[in-house]
C-alpha cells in the first residue's frame, strides 16, 4: 500500500545516506565506531553518574532516572514502532529487484540484534546531555541577571550538546545501525524525557518502597505488553532472525542488545539506586562531615571509576538465556549501590580513622 511504499523511499533515503557516508568518509571510521561506542548508555552508568553523583547529588540522580526510564521508552518504542535496520533491510528488501543493491558495509558494533525505531544512542545520549547542560547552567545561573559570562557558557554548552548529538546521529547512520528517521525521533524523544524529569521533584527522596513499585510497574508493563502482543501474533523476536541472517558475522550478533537485557539492565540499576539512597552507610558518609569536603568526594569519584572499570570487565555467562537476565539485574544494581552507598562508606570508615588520629 501506500504507507509500505512511503516507507521504502524513507528507507532507500536513509540506505543512500549510509552509502554516501561509508563511501566520502572512510577515514572517520574510527572516529564513528568510538563515538558510539562513548554514546552507549553503559557510560553514563559507570562513568558520568559516579562523577556526578558526588560532585551534585541531585544531578547524579537526575541523570540515572532519564537514563533508565528513558531506556525503558525506547524498549516500548521499539516494539511499537517495528523499525528495520540499514544493515538487514537493504538486503531483505525487494525495492531493488530491478536495480543493483546498494553495498552497504557492516561493521562489529553494526548487528544489534532490536528493531531500529527509535535510536537508543541517539535517545541516552540526548537526554543524558541534556541533563548535564542544563543542570550545569542552573548551577551557575545567578539569581540577578545573567551575565556576560554566563551568557557564553550557555552558548557553548548548548552547542557541544548539539554538537554530541550530530555525531552520535551520523555514527548511527554511517555504522549501519539506523536510518535518519530514527535517529532524529530518537534525539527529540531523549530530549522530551530529560525534560519531563527536570519537572518532577520526587525522584530526590523517593523512599525504597516507591523504587521497588516503579521497578514492579515497569518490569510488569513491559513484560504484559510482550506478552499481550504475542497472544496477538505478533512475535517481538522477529528482528532477532534478521540479525542473524543477514549479520555479516556470527560473532557479530550480540546478545546483550536483545530487548529483555537491556530491560533487566535498566531495572536493576534503578533498583540498585533505591538500595543505595535508603541504606544506613549513605546516610552515615554522604550525609555526614567528610562529604563536605572535596578530597573526600574527589577520592569516592576515584575510587568508583577504578572499581567499576573492573567489575564492568566481569561478563554475565550467556548460555542460559534466564541466569544471564538475572545476573545481568544483579550486576546493574551493584553499579549504583557502590558508587552511592558503599565506596563513600568504607572511605569514610578509613579517612575518618586516620582524620581522628591527625586531631
Amino acid at each position: 500500500g501506500r504507507m509500505e511504499e512511503g516507507m521504502n523511499i524513507l528507507h532507500d533515503f536513509g540506505i543512500q545516506s549510509t552509502r554516501y557516508l561509508q563511501v566520502n568518509y572512510q577515514d572517520s571510521q574510527d572516529w564513528f565506531i568510538l563515538v558510539s561506542v562513548i554514546a552507549d548508555l553503559r557510560n553514563a552508568f559507570y562513568v558520568l553518574f559516579p562523577i556526578w553523583f558526588h560532585l551534585k547529588e541531585t544531578v547524579g540522580i537526575n541523570l540515572l532516572w532519564v537514563a533508565v526510564v528513558g531506556d525503558w521508552f525506547n524498549l516500548v518504542f521499539k516494539w511499537i514502532l517495528f523499525g528495520q535496520r540499514p544493515y538487514w533491510w537493504v538486503l531483505d528488501t525487494d525495492y531493488y529487484s530491478n536495480s543493483s543493491v546498494p553495498i552497504i558495509k557492516q561493521f562489529p558494533v553494526t548487528c544489534e540484534t532490536g528493531p531500529g525505531s527509535p535510536s537508543g544512542h541517539a535517545m541516552g545520549a540526548a537526554g543524558v546531555y541534556y541533563v548535564m547542560v542544563t543542570s550545569t547552567l542552573a548551577i551557575f545561573r545567578g539569581k540577578k541577571k545573567p551575565t556576560y559570562g554566563f551568557r557564553c557558557l550557555n552558548v557553548i554548552l548548548w552547542l557541544g550538546f548539539w554538537a554530541v548529538q550530530l555525531n552520535v546521529c551520523l555514527s548511527r547512520i554511517y555504522l549501519a545501525a539506523h536510518f535518519p528517521h530514527q535517529v532524529v525521533a530518537g534525539v527529540l524523544s531523549g530530549i522530551a524525557v530529560a525534560e519531563t524529569f527536570s519537572h518532577i521533584r520526587g525522584i530526590y527522596n523517593a523512599s525504597l518502597r516507591k523504587y521497588c513499585l516503579i521497578t514492579i510497574f515497569l518490569f510488569g508493563f513491559a513484560l504484559g505488553f510482550y506478552l499481550l502482543l504475542k497472544g496477538l501474533g505478533v512475535d517481538l523476536l522477529w528482528t532477532l532472525e534478521k540479525a542473524k541472517r543477514w549479520c555479516e558475522r556470527p560473532e557479530w550478533v550480540h546478545l546483550d542488545t536483545t530487548p529483555f537485557a537491556s530491560l533487566f539492565k535498566n531495572l536493576g540499576t534503578l533498583l540498585g539506586l533505591g538500595l543505595a539512597l535508603n541504606s544506613s552507610m549513605y546516610r552515615k558518609s554522604c550525609k555526614g562531615e567528610l562529604s563536605k569536603l572535596l578530597p573526600f568526594r574527589f577520592a569516592c569519584i576515584v575510587a568508583s571509576l577504578v572499581l567499576l572499570h573492573l567489575f564492568d570487565s566481569l561478563k554475565p555467562p550467556s548460555q542460559v538465556e534466564l541466569i544471564f537476565y538475572i545476573l545481568s539485574f544483579c550486576k546493574s544494581a551493584t553499579v549504583p549501590f557502590a558508587s552511592v552507598s558503599l565506596i563513600p562508606y568504607c572511605l569514610a570508615r578509613i579517612l575518618g580513622q586516620t582524620h581522628k588520629k591527625s586531631l
